[in-house]
């Protein structure tokens, strides 16, 4: 009798889990709380495998459909920049940096649990700029001529824009049916066009421009945010 009312209490404890983390909701709203990110490297760069902190930086859109949701995500970044060009005793750069990234795709739940493990993929568009100013940083010269470091500064603008595909691996623990939290890491392949242009500060205001196609893998460790699920099937 015990053992009876042990399994009926069980198989109703399993019965209401699932019902509850069934993805009975038609659709869902993320915010993106915390990310860790590589961002795409400027001019030659010099330490452009750091990765930089960007709290509340995306938001994400997802229709539900049974195991797989349809998710829908933009980023947006907007922070100062200083970093050594080429090497640190070639050029200084210092600015400001503007990224943000439009991207559409899928994910797919291993299960229905409280604990829900999912993988997927991004497709979308990605545009990073960079301006500011960039000096010569040779001390050594400095030193051999006894004065400050020589050669005007420059005004600098460097931009990227192009596809980018993003696979990405992540969980969700369920907090209540219609609220979740969320963390993902992905990898990014980013194939840009990139324009480079240099103004030098002096009489002649010389003009540099060159442009390029590239590629680069940008690793992003870790994303963390919450869901709210809305809507009932």
């Amino acid at each position: 009798m015990k053992r009876s009312l042990f399994l009926a209490f069980f198989c109703a404890i399993t019965s209401t889990a699932f019902s509850q983390m069934s993805g009975n909701n038609n659709y869902s709203i993320a915010a993106r709380g915390y990310t860790l990110m590589q961002m795409p490297k400027v001019l030659n760069e010099s330490d452009s495998y750091n990765l930089v902190e960007a709290p509340f930086n995306g938001v994400m859109f997802k229709f539900n459909d049974n195991q797989i949701s349809y998710r829908l995500n933009g980023t947006y970044y907007n922070k100062s920049k200083s970093f050594y060009n080429n090497c640190e005793t070639c050029e200084a750069a210092d600015g400001e940096l503007i990224d943000y990234s439009f991207k559409i795709g899928f994910e797919k739940n291993f299960n229905y649990s409280r604990v829900q493990p999912y993988f997927g993929i991004d497709l979308g568009y990605r545009s990073n700029r960079f301006s500011g100013v960039i000096q010569n940083n040779n001390e050594l010269k400095a030193m051999v001529s006894k004065g400050t470091v020589s050669g005007p500064a420059s005004d600098i603008e460097a931009t990227k824009t192009g596809m980018i595909l993003a696979p990405f691996l992540g969980f969700k623990v369920n907090i209540i049916n219609q609220l979740s939290f969320f963390a993902e890491a992905n990898l990014d392949y980013f194939y840009s066009y990139e324009r480079q242009e240099m103004v030098t500060q002096d009489v002649n205001n010389t003009r540099t421009l060159n442009k390029f196609y590239k590629s680069e893998f940008l690793f992003n460790p870790v994303s963390v945010g919450l869901q709210i699920h809305l809507g009932s099937n």
